[in-house]
């Protein structure tokens, strides 16, 4: 059984080495790059109003006891504010294409979903998108925003069929060359 727990920034950094274990096995990122990744997710955990869900596998021992649950899956957000490097480049990349009264309507008081993974071995059966619905649930913010790969993934889907709707798309970070899709939506999730 899959169940969700809460985990604020002391309990996220406890479980990081976990996290990129999760991150590594759903990503497949060049093995350079996970020390930064690891690097960032700590200091993500410093943001205003951050929130994380563990999803946990609950399993039973065979004499009937309880065995310590196995994450598999995560996902985590906070409230996007100017001087964070990803809120700040998406707000220029929105003001460039859409304005930027409407990349301060998406983007001024918005909930960042900074990471969503579930270990290839337990993908496609939902645990993504209850993970996204439990993390979204009773957030104050106007909006919820994330990116993606900008290719037709199932990570792509699923936040289309959760109601996020492009925003930008073939988008580059600075320093990267990889395309990418902004996505929103306005909270609350329904």
């Amino acid at each position: 059984m899959i169940e969700f727990r809460g985990a604020g920034p002391a309990q996220f950094t406890e479980r990081l080495d976990t996290v990129i274990d999760i991150y590594t096995a759903a990503m497949n990122p060049p093995l350079d790059q996970i020390t930064g990744r690891q690097t960032i997710m700590r200091n993500h955990a410093t943001y205003p109003y951050f929130q994380c869900y563990f999803a946990e596998l609950r399993d039973s021992s065979p004499g009937g006891g309880d065995v310590e649950p196995r994450i598999v899956g995560f996902a985590y957000g906070f409230r996007g504010a100017p001087g964070q490097w990803w809120h700040d480049v998406v707000v220029r990349g929105l003001a460039d294409r859409i304005g930027q009264e409407a990349a301060q309507a998406w983007m001024g008081n918005a909930f960042e979903l900074a990471e969503i993974h579930v270990h290839p071995d337990y993908q496609g059966k939902g645990i993504g998108r209850r993970m996204i619905k439990t993390l979204c649930t009773g957030r104050r913010e106007r909006t919820a925003i994330l990116s993606t790969h900008d290719q037709p993934t199932a990570a792509r889907h699923l936040y289309a069929s959760m109601g996020f709707m492009d925003l930008l798309t073939k988008f580059a970070f600075p320093g990267g060359h990889e395309e990418y899709a902004i996505a929103g939506r306005r909270l609350p999730l329904t």
